[in-house]
């Protein structure tokens, strides 16, 4: 049983929240499914795909109580096509649920509320922290394009999220490229590393908000929490072992240049152009003063972009993916970039100047 009534925006928020981890087609049907919770004037949409729960919370002005599984993205569709304003009543008996609006009626088919699976929490999350919601997201988002899609190497399918007394680091690499960012805690925090798992980084970067408002975080052995905005985020931890980034990081190339990042961007798309469309090849041919890029492809058609740079380093001819060049400059907001590279058999780290809390580095490939 199931009866709640409320204005149809009050509604469609939460369950917004959480459908982003609803799979259409599930091998357990009822993970398409939202488990709809009311109580104590208020009410809790909650999924999952068994790797990562999300729930989300409104409050009521009225009473409702029980609790129901539902289609969640039917549902959703639903409430964002009604008016915005429009009272909503959800009464659900048996196994359907019908949702009233004005003169329209929708009837669902429902599963038991008893059946739906969700994740237990772990006991032992006893490491916590909290950070402005800002700036976890901001450290998300400047290495969230790095992370590798349906590698093998499964921990590579996430991003390393690294606590170090009164620092918070976080990684991500496809074995190509890496992005790293880091911020400052409040605090120390002792040391504790997880792997988060690429559908809980793509929601976490969705749903925290642009604000000082802190997110809560509790770690355990195998789970990790996000208490935030009326939201609660639970996640597995990746098992595997991540790669020694540090390792992976330049700290002896020579070769130096500061380049406008807007410049850099439109030079690299126009040649993107005609870059091969498989391996995306381009050439940076760096000489005193200048810097050169080439782009070719299979029907011997050829882009080049020239660039005026401050450059006094060595002659270099160097060849990249031009895509992970895209990814990192479309990703950062700052005027300038820094490139740093050995020869043109070594990484290039490209970072923001003035900016120890973000890093880049770019394996080079054969043109």
């Amino acid at each position: 049983m199931l009866k709640i009534k409320a204005t149809n925006s009050k509604l469609l928020e939460p369950l917004q929240q959480v459908t982003g981890i609803v799979e259409r087609r599930h091998t357990l049907p009822i993970l398409s499914n939202v488990l709809i919770t009311a109580g104590g004037g208020h009410v809790d949409f909650l999924a999952t795909d068994l790797e990562v729960q999300i729930t989300a919370r409104a409050d009521l002005d009225g009473n409702a109580e029980g609790s129901i599984t539902v289609g969640a993205r039917k549902l959703f569709d639903i409430l964002r096509a009604l008016p915005e304003d429009v009272e909503v009543a959800l009464e659900a008996k048996e196994s359907r649920m019908v949702v009233r609006a004005g003169k329209s009626r929708f009837n669902l088919q429902t599963l038991a509320a008893a059946d739906f699976p969700k994740m237990v929490e772990a006991k032992d999350a006893s490491r916590s922290l909290a950070l402005p919601q800002k700036a976890l997201k901001e450290a998300l988002r400047l290495v969230q394009f790095a992370m590798a899609v349906q590698d093998i190497r499964y921990y590579l399918n996430g991003v390393l999220f690294s606590v170090d007394k009164n620092v918070l680091r976080v990684v991500a690499t496809d074995g190509h490229r890496l992005s790293f960012a880091s911020q400052a805690l409040e605090g120390d925090h002792g040391s504790v590393e997880a792997i988060l798992p690429r559908k809980t980084v793509i929601e976490l970067i969705k749903l925290l908000g642009d604000t000082d408002e802190l997110v809560a975080i509790a770690m355990g052995a195998n789970q990790v929490r996000f208490a935030f905005s009326g939201i609660e985020i639970v996640s597995k931890i990746v098992e595997g072992k991540f790669p020694d980034y540090q390792k992976v990081i330049p700290t002896t190339h020579k070769n130096r240049v500061s380049l406008e990042r807007t410049a850099l961007a439109q030079s690299l798309n126009r040649a993107a152009i005609l870059s091969n469309e498989k391996i995306r090849g381009v050439r940076l041919v760096f000489t005193k003063g200048a810097l050169s890029i080439i782009c070719t492809n299979n029907e011997q058609e050829e882009a080049e972009e020239g660039l005026a740079i401050d450059y006094d380093g060595d002659p270099l001819d160097i060849g990249f993916n031009i895509s992970y060049l895209l990814d990192v400059l479309n990703h950062i907001d700052a005027a300038q970039v820094s490139v740093t590279m050995g020869d043109s058999n070594s990484s290039a780290l490209i970072e923001m100047p003035g900016r120890e809390d973000f890093k880049y580095v770019v394996m080079p490939m054969r043109i």
